[in-house]
């Protein structure tokens, strides 16, 4: 069970993450004395750091400079103001990733399996989330969600969807996608592709996603990875 430190000093803020992080098997401690945020590091040892930039006393940055003469523990910084300097200072510090408030938590929870993922290298039976211009895309429950709202998908959506997420800003052709469609068991005609792209497309536009899903005339379809 990974430990994760969550430097936040709003209480309903704090409780309602550390009561979703839970869900996902995660151990999470807060700070009683926001003057003795290294103290606290230093009992926890934890293997991830959430820290809000606006804190009592002294700010997020001043904790991040703290930890980073002790630690390269991941760090995500969280931040209701709308600064681009914020960003850029998080990212000077050393910081791992910026989220900023109000976050979609499914959003939130994918770049924490990401971050964990990566530095520490482990694999986990969990359901995974994966992110996409900013939404979650969670496999398990055939849903994508973002800070526009949430849409469910049907089971050939969702499985065309992840075809083209495997090859983003490539073009994935109609044959392509009909055959993999075949080889899981999964009865499609060209019609039928055709009528389940419309409705992802259609489901995705709900949340601003539908233009990510561009139709490539007589070639096929293709997932951006960037924001048109």
């Amino acid at each position: 069970m990974f430990k994760i430190l969550l430097i936040e000093d709003d209480h309903s803020l704090f409780q309602e993450m550390k009561d979703r992080l839970a869900q996902w098997e995660y151990k999470v401690y807060g700070i009683e004395n926001f003057q003795r945020v290294m103290e606290r590091y230093a009992q926890v040892q934890p293997e991830l750091v959430i820290i809000d930039i606006q804190l009592p006393k002294f700010d997020g940055f001043h904790w991040c400079r703290q930890i980073r003469e002790h630690s390269n523990v991941p760090i995500i910084f969280l931040s209701s103001r709308d600064h681009p300097t914020d960003m850029v200072m998080s990212m000077n510090l050393g910081a791992d990733d910026f989220v900023q408030k109000p976050f979609n938590f499914e959003v939130l929870i994918a770049k924490i399996q990401a971050i964990l993922r990566r530095v520490y290298n482990y694999s986990t039976e969990a359901p995974e989330l994966k992110t996409w211009l900013g939404a979650a895309i969670d496999y398990e429950r055939n849903r994508v969600s973002n800070e526009h709202g949430a849409v469910e998908l049907t089971k050939n959506e969702m499985f065309i969807l992840k075809v083209l997420m495997e090859r983003k800003n490539q073009i994935v052709s109609r044959e392509d996608l009909m055959n993999r469609l075949w080889d899981d068991q999964r009865f499609v005609s060209d019609n039928t592709l055709t009528v389940n792209v419309n409705r992802l497309r259609k489901k995705l536009t709900d949340i601003q996603l539908g233009h990510s899903i561009v139709t490539k005339v007589g070639q096929g379809y293709t997932a951006v990875e960037q924001s048109l």
